[in-house]
C-alpha cells in the first residue's frame, strides 16, 4: 500500500488547524505542516498531534506549498490548507485509492464552502473542482500568485473522484473584504508585471460582468442573502483590481 503526506501550510490557523489535522488522521501516514511564523497558537495546536512542523518565512503561495512538498517523505500527497478537512465520503475514495496503490497520477475533487456559517452551492464557488492528491514525481504547485495550482506533466494521468473537500472560508463578511483588499492588490501586480492594462471602462464592464455571471448565470440567487453577497463582493474585487492596475500603470508612466 502506498504511504500518504497530508502537507500544509499555515499562518495563524488557531481557529481552524485543530479541525484540518483530526480530519486526516485516518488516512495520512505522515503529516507535515510547514508555518509562516505564526504569532497565535498553530504551532502548539500541531505539537498536540504527530506533525512534523516546519517554518519558513513567507514568500508567496505557490513558492511556500512547493517548499512543503519538499518537506514530505512520500512521493503520494494530499494538499491541503488549514482551513479544509476532507468529508467522510472523499476520505473513502482516497483510503480505497491507497489500498489499489493509486492507479491514477492524480485526482481531482469537488470543494464545498462555508461562508459565514452557511454552504455554498453555486456561484463558482461550487463544484469548485481541485487537483489535491497527486504523485509529486509527476507535477507540481503553479500558475500565478494568489491564485495557485497543480500543474501535472502532460503525460499525466488523472480521475476524478467523489466527495467534498469542506472549506471554512470566511467567519465574517469583514475577513471576506480584508482578504480580497489583499488579493486584488497581488492581483493587480501580478497583472502589472504581464503588461496588462486598465482603465476605467475595464472596471467596470469586468465588474458588472463578473456579478452577472455569479448571480444569475452561476445561480448564486440560490444561496440566498449570502450568495448575494458573494456575488457583490467578487464583483466588487473585481473593480478594485483593475482600478489598482491602473493606478499601477499610471505611476509606472509618470515614472518614464
Amino acid at each position: 500500500m502506498q504511504k500518504l503526506s497530508v502537507v500544509i501550510i499555515t499562518f495563524n490557523e488557531e481557529k481552524n488547524i485543530e479541525r484540518c489535522l483530526q480530519s486526516v488522521q485516518d488516512i495520512a501516514d505522515e503529516i507535515v505542516v510547514l508555518d509562516s511564523f505564526s504569532t497565535d497558537k498553530t504551532e502548539d495546536i500541531c505539537k498536540k498531534y504527530k506533525v512534523n512542523f516546519h517554518q519558513h518565512i513567507f514568500d508567496g503561495h505557490i513558492q511556500q506549498k512547493n517548499r512543503a512538498l519538499q518537506l514530505a517523505q512520500n512521493k503520494w500527497v494530499l494538499s491541503l490548507d488549514a482551513d479544509e478537512a476532507p468529508n467522510n465520503i472523499l476520505l473513502n475514495e482516497i483510503k480505497k485509492l491507497k489500498e489499489l496503490n493509486f492507479p491514477k497520477d492524480a485526482y481531482f475533487f469537488n470543494r464545498l464552502t462555508n461562508y459565514c456559517g452557511k454552504w455554498i452551492k453555486h456561484t463558482s464557488w461550487y463544484p469548485d473542482k481541485k487537483l489535491r492528491l497527486w504523485n509529486i514525481d509527476k507535477g507540481e504547485w503553479g500558475g500565478k500568485n494568489p491564485h495557485d495550482k497543480v500543474i501535472m506533466n502532460s503525460n499525466s494521468e488523472t480521475s476524478y473522484i467523489k466527495g467534498d473537500l469542506l472549506h471554512y472560508s470566511y467567519y465574517t463578511i469583514d475577513e471576506h473584504i480584508a482578504q480580497y483588499n489583499l488579493f486584488t492588490k497581488i492581483g493587480a501586480q501580478e497583472a502589472f508585471e504581464k503588461n496588462k492594462k486598465s482603465n476605467l471602462f475595464i472596471a467596470i464592464y469586468k465588474s458588472f460582468w463578473k456579478f452577472l455571471r455569479e448571480y444569475f448565470f452561476k445561480l448564486g440567487l440560490l444561496d440566498g442573502y449570502y450568495g448575494f453577497i458573494i456575488s457583490a463582493l467578487s464583483s466588487h474585487a473585481t473593480f478594485v483590481k483593475y482600478l489598482k492596475l491602473r493606478e499601477l500603470n499610471k505611476n509606472a508612466k509618470n515614472r518614464k
